[in-house]
């Protein structure tokens, strides 16, 4: 790989990454309402899920979604009802207890399937595919380089975006601050859930 496309690659990491998405306001929200140590299990599902969706478009299965209308929309309804249904819980959250108790539970395994219903994330990852291994002699070296650049940068923006929430925890306990910071996190999904049903062009804040 060109210096010149490995640049390219870091540069597009780095700015799906770390823009404010549907991961980052999930991890941010998970370590505002209970804690960083709650949401490191979202934070390396991220990177995980990821993983698995770059090596399964790299075998073609991102062509097939892209290809299949049905499929596609699938993919989109399904993710946008799960947003759209974390938004709803989270909205209602007013106290840390309440968050810790049965607001927040979204597991490791959740956390990896949350990446394959975003259709966004497959159209990147078959842009990725398509621009940086495709087609290449060296494919098997291309994939080697490209899955663990992704997977650090999934792996570091939500990090950072939990270290965040993580050290506004305390503030956001006092009076009203912790309810109209989940709602503002609620309406981001919800804004990302209906973002997501525009439009079938690559692109995706992860």
């Amino acid at each position: 790989m060109l210096w010149t496309e490995f640049t390219a690659l870091m540069l597009l990491a780095t700015a799906m990454s770390f823009t404010p998405g549907p991961n980052t306001a999930l991890a941010t929200a998970m370590a505002a309402n209970a804690g960083l140590r709650h949401s490191l299990r979202f934070v390396l599902a991220v990177p995980v899920g990821w993983c698995l969706l770059l090596l399964l478009c790299s075998v073609g299965v991102g062509a097939l979604v892209a290809q299949v209308p049905a499929l596609r929309w699938g993919i989109q309804l399904g993710g946008c009802s799960y947003l759209l249904w974390l938004a709803w819980r989270l909205a209602g959250t007013r106290q840390l207890a309440q968050a810790r108790a049965d607001r927040l539970q979204v597991g490791f395994g959740q956390g990896v399937l949350l990446q394959f219903v975003n259709i966004k994330a497959w159209f990147l990852a078959l842009t990725i595919i398509a621009g940086w291994v495709a087609g290449q002699p060296n494919m098997g070296l291309r994939l080697g380089i490209v899955v663990p650049v992704m997977v650090f940068f999934a792996f570091s923006s939500n990090l950072t975006y939990a270290c965040l929430g993580a050290v506004l925890r305390h503030w956001l306990a006092q009076g009203q601050r912790l309810l109209w910071f989940n709602r503002g996190m609620a309406l981001l999904l919800a804004v990302t859930a209906l973002w997501m049903l525009q439009g079938q062009t690559p692109g995706f804040v992860p």
